[in-house]
């Protein structure tokens, strides 16, 4: 809307979210071929973290619970890969975030406590106009939940 004034000033790029048949494979390139280190990881979920500089690469194997979640699997083409990016915004006041993305006609979600390059912080979640899925992130915590 005109006038409206952003809550939040963009900092940086903190994940990207990798879908994978094999992520086994998808793993071994980044540590391998392109030098990240492994950063956590949740079988539990299906998750693989990988330090990627100050950012994180999160790989989801399709067949696991988070995988399962996002819907068909990339290749053919009608699956993705990607499931969603996510930019660390300053200062992370929920309600205005919440308010402002109301206006504008999204729907956001609650907010989350989740894991991401600084660590455990709060996280909003929105779809921009093409479905694809953008967290928008908060200041790391001292805790885990």
């Amino acid at each position: 809307m005109a006038g409206d004034t952003v809550p939040f000033r963009l900092r940086h790029l903190d994940h990207v979210v990798l879908r994978a048949r094999d992520g086994d494979a998808l793993v071994r390139f980044y540590r391998e071929v392109l030098g990240c280190t492994l950063e956590r990881e949740s079988a539990e979920v299906g998750l693989v973290q990988l330090r990627a500089g100050d950012a994180l690469i999160d790989i989801v194997p399709v067949d696991g619970r988070l995988g399962r979640a996002g819907g068909s699997p990339p290749l053919p083409r009608d699956g993705h890969n990607v499931d969603h990016l996510c930019l660390r915004v300053d200062p992370f006041d929920s309600a205005a975030i919440t308010a402002h993305l109301k206006r504008h006609g999204a729907e956001p979600t609650e907010v989350r406590h989740v894991y991401g390059a600084e660590g455990f912080g709060p996280s909003i979640y929105v779809d921009d106009p093409e479905g694809n899925t953008v967290e928008l992130k908060g200041p790391a915590t001292a805790a885990e939940p």
